[in-house]
């Protein structure tokens, strides 16, 4: 079997690859879309690579299967500059690839703390975590969630930032269906961005074990409209303020009995 046969299958292969394909499902963020992206094309170029090296080595095992002793091999400059550059390109589409997504804001967050949230209707959640459970608040909005297991509303198609940290050991914060993973380290704030592109619920979940209730750090994130999102805000301000009028009343009470 020559080259030119080889290339052949290979081109095949992935044709029919390519047909067998489902369309893509939609994504539920820019980050999961920019990382599953990176995936599908690094997946093209590993295939028929793949394809090709196991096609010499089957053909050169029943080929040679009956030979007593190997031959020699002959140098062939013309094959090893192919091989050479076609490695060289190889590598090169996937660095370019790779730097084009990982550079991505959107991807890994580089921004310092007057590039968090910078326009109206931008979203800063602060995500504290502790042994074992999650501290989350809106401080933009004065909004503080009362559940060691919250569930995180955000608006679809706005940027939203999570500032993540720890109140004790090493953590981690992921949303793997939104493509959202960071450390939660002491003493130290981790910014991830990403925008919303599909309403749902995603499951999020602490990644780096931290004690024996580790398996109980669990929160969700709600992706909702830009009426929802807000509607949800004023009603968690309404009933903080409620919650503040009550304990307030409750010392005042408390004072009175004391004098």
């Amino acid at each position: 079997m020559n080259r030119t046969r080889f290339g052949l299958v290979s081109l095949l292969s992935v044709a029919m690859l390519a047909l067998a394909v489902q369309p893509a499902a939609a994504q539920a963020s820019t980050t999961a879309d920019l990382i599953n992206g990176l995936n599908e094309r690094l997946l093209y170029i590993a295939i028929p690579i793949t394809i090709l090296v196991e096609g010499i080595l089957l053909y050169t095992v029943l080929r040679f299967k009956d030979s007593d002793e190997a031959s020699p091999t002959k140098e062939n400059r013309k094959l090893e500059i192919t091989w050479t550059v076609a490695t060289a390109v190889v590598l090169l589409f996937v660095g370019v690839a790779s730097y084009g997504v990982l550079a991505n804001e959107d991807v890994t967050f580089q921004g310092g703390e007057d590039q968090i949230a910078p326009q109206e209707n931008d979203v800063l959640v602060q995500v504290e975590a502790y042994q074992w459970g999650w501290r989350m608040s809106y401080p933009q909005e004065d909004v503080q969630l009362s559940s060691a297991s919250p569930t995180v509303v955000v608006p679809e198609g706005q940027d939203v930032y999570f500032r993540i940290t720890s109140a004790d050991v090493l953590h981690a914060f992921a949303v793997p269906e939104m493509g959202l993973k960071q450390d939660s380290i002491p003493a130290q704030n981790n910014t991830v961005k990403t925008v919303p592109t599909e309403q749902g619920v995603y499951q999020g979940y602490c990644t780096e074990y931290c004690g024996v209730a580790h398996s109980n750090m669990y929160f969700e994130v709600e992706v909702v409209s830009q009426s929802a999102y807000q509607d949800f805000i004023a009603n968690q301000q309404s009933q903080q303020a409620e919650d503040d009028s009550d304990t307030a009343s409750k010392l005042e009470a408390a004072d009175s009995l004391a004098a």
